[in-house]
């Protein structure tokens, strides 16, 4: 299983409540791009529309972008995921509700597919993420003094 992109962002913004896997739509040069590691998906979010799920905010450059042929392309338009019917019903229930929001987290290859991990997460507040802050800075602290 390879890994190509994360939303490092995601983490730091907002609480994970749960995360599940899905399929994602894409044509031939954006699966060569995020193979490439090309794309970005921080301040993108999952939403579900008439009984589909989307990603919305995705970036995926073309994978040559000089070549004249995809003149059409659009690197910011809206992608479909794929999921069971129960799964969309779950998460259309979810995102109707409690301040709650579907991001996503990483897109990986398994075997010849790629596949997005998304989560379930509701945003932090500003002083909690003071904290995450302060508790990376003591890890980091801690795992010096043990070096040494």
């Amino acid at each position: 299983m390879a890994h190509y992109i994360d939303n490092r962002k995601a983490r730091f913004n907002y609480e994970i409540t749960e995360t599940m896997t899905a399929g994602i739509e894409l044509i031939g040069l954006e699966v060569k791009s995020i193979r490439n590691g090309q794309g970005s998906l921080e301040s993108s979010f999952v939403t579900i529309r008439g009984g589909e799920a989307y990603l919305i905010g995705a970036h995926i450059p073309p994978y040559q972008p000089n070549n004249k042929t995809h003149g059409h392309y659009d690197p910011d338009q809206n992608r479909k995921l794929i999921l069971t019917k129960k799964e969309i019903a779950r998460l259309a229930h979810i995102e109707m509700g409690k301040n709650l929001t579907i991001v996503p987290l990483s897109m990986f290859g398994a075997g010849r597919k790629i596949k997005i991990d998304i989560a379930i997460a509701r945003g932090k507040k500003k002083f909690d993420k003071r904290e995450t802050i302060k508790k990376r800075e003591a890890d980091r602290e801690i795992e010096r003094i043990m070096k040494m």
